[in-house]
């Protein structure tokens, strides 16, 4: 079954109406027409709130453990998306865990390029520690830039002092600004929802005056020493492959535990599809066993 759901898949993604290159109101229209189009389930609650100032959307669902909280970085090129759009992923996540996921509405480029992305995630996990909850019980979890956000987020916290968080979990992350990793060419076929010019056309967006090998805005180029323990996730049909096995590798190069998990013949985020793949269901328990191992493991050790 598995098989013929990851070809159905394929199809319907490759005949959809998003070009993440594209006009970006047009593309950013289109992206929340689609992810509007995917029911949440009747028992997630949100509510508008914000963090440091910077707005997010709380998602909650039945049973979540106040005491615990996952920060939530949405995917979407650093150039659509938004944090209510991410509510349907963010709750799966979140049921997943018993936690509450606080998805955080950074600003978007071109009207605001880097780093503001990066300033608001920091401002929003400041907003968590100022509230009383310790950076031992908060996971920081993003889906495509959104992972990559996470990498820069976390050596940002680190270059301000900051707590570091329990652990985080990336799915299929974009932490290369220069679109250079040899999936992007080796994996082109097969990628249903990516390609390497559609990244560059955003990726131009998104650093503004900025070097595309500047670390905070592609983190496969930072000092990662210090980071929590990481999760990495990707689909081995993305051109996104190389940046999850680089990312791996650079943070164990700087002696951070990490997991690097690659399903086969799956598109770029796939864990967005629990409806549609058995595969989805699959990794989002495993991260959930990653994220409760360490909240674990970190109350054992206080």
């Amino acid at each position: 079954m598995t098989q013929q759901q990851r070809k159905e898949l394929d199809e319907i993604l490759r005949h959809g109406p998003l070009d993440i290159g594209g006009d970006v109101d047009e593309q950013r229209a289109i992206f929340h027409e689609m992810i509007s189009g995917i029911p949440v389930p009747g028992d997630v609650s949100t509510e508008q709130d914000e963090l440091g100032g910077v707005p997010v959307v709380i998602v909650d669902t039945p049973g979540t453990d106040p005491s615990v909280t996952v920060l939530y970085l949405h995917g979407g090129a650093y150039a659509l998306g938004s944090a209510a759009d991410s509510v349907g992923l963010a709750a799966d996540v979140s049921r997943r865990v018993g936690a509450r996921a606080v998805s955080v509405d950074y600003r978007l480029a071109p009207e605001h390029p880097f780093p503001a992305a990066v300033d608001d995630a920091v401002a929003a996990y400041r907003g968590l520690l100022d509230e009383g909850v310790p950076a031992a019980r908060i996971a920081v979890v993003g889906e495509s830039a959104g992972g990559g956000l996470v990498a820069a987020t976390l050596a940002a916290l680190r270059d301000t002092a900051l707590p570091q968080p329990c652990c985080a979990a990336v799915f299929s992350p974009w932490v290369d600004m220069t679109v250079s990793g040899a999936s992007t060419q080796t994996k082109a076929d097969l990628d249903p929802v990516l390609t390497p010019e559609a990244l560059r056309t955003r990726a131009r967006d998104y650093l503004g005056e900025h070097n595309p090998d500047t670390p905070l805005a592609s983190p496969i180029f930072a000092d990662l020493t210090g980071l929590p323990p990481l999760l990495i996730q990707v689909g081995s049909h993305e051109i996104l492959l190389d940046d999850a096995i680089r990312l791996a590798s650079r943070a164990a190069d700087h002696d951070v535990p990490v997991e690097l998990q690659v399903w086969p013949e799956v598109p770029h985020v796939f864990q967005g599809f629990v409806a549609l793949l058995d595969d989805a269901d699959q990794a989002l328990n495993a991260a959930a066993a990653f994220i409760e191992r360490h909240w674990l493991e970190r109350a054992k050790s206080e």
